[in-house]
């Protein structure tokens, strides 16, 4: 098994040209008093007010620009922990490596659920595709335990990628709202339709990726 403080990290991202710089000199800006531990907490803040804007657009559309601002709230904290923290040398790969990524399957849980009581996205839905996430997190932390390799980026996408993304539907829905389609199994919201194929997407790159390494380490534990 790998030791957590030598393990690679890939983040091959398609923001990664513009986050990285924009990470580093956030970290070299930030003032003495601002911990990765404070950090992460507002990273969890940002989770909370993205879903209680969610569910606040039941009552005004105008809150998923709320949403929008919680994911970028989510971003700083969640991105810049780790940074502040290789960046003033205080490292801590354990503690830093089990809190990181409990909070962050806590914020997930927190953003879907809460995207899943809007107007906008069956609740069922967002709980298919976040199983989907939570099992491409699962694939990371146990592959990361036993490769040494923690890879958080697939098909150059990433959790920043993911922000990106649901901004860009918050700001379409607001603009054009949920325009549905008929479909043989009845009328469905497109905000549906793409999230049930992002949740299928994630299923099957979770085990395409599983078989794949499993199949790798098959050989090397020949």
């Amino acid at each position: 098994m790998s030791d957590i403080k030598d393990h690679e990290r890939i983040n091959d991202i398609l923001l990664g040209p513009l986050e990285r710089p924009a990470l580093q000199w956030l970290a070299a800006h930030m003032p003495a008093w601002m911990t990765p531990d404070i950090l992460t907490g507002i990273g969890t803040f940002g989770a909370v007010v993205i879903a209680a804007s969610y569910w606040l657009t039941n009552d005004s559309a105008w809150f998923l620009w709320l949403a929008s601002l919680g994911f970028l709230i989510n971003w700083f904290g969640d991105s810049l922990d780790g940074t502040l923290a290789r960046y003033r040398k205080i490292e801590r790969p354990k503690y830093g490596f089990f809190i990181d990524h409990t909070v962050d399957a806590l914020n997930e849980t927190i953003i879907f659920l809460g995207f899943g009581l809007s107007p906008y996205l069956r609740f069922e839905i967002a709980s298919l595709a976040l199983i989907g996430y939570l099992l491409m997190s699962v694939l990371v932390y146990v592959s990361t335990a036993v490769s040494g390799v923690f890879k958080i980026s697939y098909g150059k996408l990433g959790p920043t990628e993911i922000r990106a993304i649901a901004i860009l539907i918050n700001t379409f829905i607001f603009f054009f709202g949920n325009p549905t389609i008929n479909l043989p199994i009845g009328s469905t919201g497109i905000v549906d339709i793409a999230a049930f194929i992002v949740a299928l997407a994630l299923f099957f790159i979770f085990i395409g990726s599983s078989l794949q390494q499993a199949r790798q380490l098959a050989k090397e534990d020949i």
